[in-house]
């Protein structure tokens, strides 16, 4: 028997073959990209959009001078940049949420549970209410990606004991930090100026807003590396899923692994969160759906949540900023919105079903 996340029930689909497969979900992910950067306060024609990105992909290979001015400038330094930090975000977060679930046997665990998300918030407060973000577009991000790495490193010390990392010490520190760092987070917020509020608060929601090029090269990197890694590791996750003693029956060092991989999933939260701020359920709510689709092989649950998780928070970036026009909505605001509801709902699926297999 499973502990609960390696192996669900899960709904048929039409059979693929691989590459079949692959074809289809770089499609359909190429197409929201293409679709996102045309929707906005000034529409473009979807054709116009292709062709401004072609045009601009062929002058780097070729070394030309890149074109400028108008329709060019809201595509490539605008809207491009965005759109594809909400697919390094997305699927990055999906991974992570993955990748937690399965090696702390908890369906309910995701980046907030090891206090990672928490020391991000309170980095990234910290440098706007003290005016560090007057050093430069860089220094939110930075004191972001410091206080994740700082609250891990708490977290760390506090669960780490002689048999190594344990899950439930793991939990239950992470909790209890997240805890006290949102407590310090909140205290600050509270004395803060009226202006600073308004930011701190904005970031600790979430949101893509002011993406450039710069933003995008360090995540998109650790995501596209860590991602690899844990595609490389499914048959280990998906033993660890059905306990510690049936993985270490087929061969795997499982505190090794165990610590190896939740300081990996530590590190890619981080650089993640850094850059787009607190953004809640993506994480916990895109594995949960993905396992319904296809069960519980992590072989199959990391390549397609990570291309959900992308897709997903594309569309909710375009949402956040196209429904209260000139207003931006956090887009954590919207993900907790959305991903509220289809927990509950998949809560309720699965209850009924282990209902009736009882």
């Amino acid at each position: 028997m499973g502990r609960g996340v390696g192996a669900p029930a899960h709904l048929a689909l039409p059979a693929l073959t691989a590459s079949s497969a692959v074809a289809l979900a770089l499609a359909v992910l190429l197409v929201t990209v293409i679709a996102a950067v045309s929707i906005g306060p000034v529409s473009l024609p979807f054709g116009e959009v292709w062709s401004i990105v072609a045009t601009h992909v062929s002058a780097l290979v070729r070394g030309d001078a890149m074109p400028t001015g108008g329709a060019n400038t809201i595509v490539w330094e605008i809207r491009l940049p965005r759109a594809l930090l909400g697919v390094v975000v997305g699927s990055g977060l999906a991974v992570v949420g993955v990748v937690i679930q399965a090696l702390l046997g908890n369906p309910l665990a995701d980046p907030y549970i090891i206090g990672v998300s928490s020391g991000a918030s309170l980095g990234a407060i910290l440098v706007i209410v003290l005016g560090g973000s007057a050093l430069g577009v860089g220094s939110i991000p930075t004191g972001a990606f410091i206080g994740a790495l700082l609250a891990f490193g708490l977290v760390f010390l506090i669960a780490y004991g002689d048999g190594g990392l344990a899950p439930m010490r793991l939990v239950l520190a992470g909790v209890a930090v997240a805890a006290l760092l949102g407590s310090f987070a909140s205290f600050i917020v509270i004395s803060a100026k009226d202006h600073q509020v308004r930011g701190a608060l904005y970031w600790s929601m979430g949101g893509l807003t002011g993406a450039t090029w710069s933003d995008l090269r360090v995540p998109a990197v650790v995501v596209i590396v860590l991602t690899g890694y844990f595609l490389l590791q499914g048959r280990a996750l998906n033993a660890i899923a059905f306990g510690d003693e049936t993985a270490g029956t087929l061969g795997i060092d499982v505190p090794r692994f165990r610590l190896v991989s939740i300081v990996l999933a530590a590190l890619m939260t981080g650089v993640v969160v850094a850059v787009s701020g607190g953004i809640g359920f993506v994480a916990l709510v895109i594995p949960h759906m993905v396992r319904l689709l296809v069960g519980g092989d992590h072989r199959k649950v990391l390549p397609l949540s990570a291309w959900l998780g992308a897709v997903f928070l594309v569309w909710v970036d375009v949402f956040a900023r196209m429904v209260v026009q000139p207003v931006e909505v956090p887009i954590g605001v919207i993900t907790s919105a959305i991903g509220a509801p289809i927990f509950l709902l998949l809560l309720r699926t699965r209850a009924l079903r282990t209902g009736a297999r009882a």
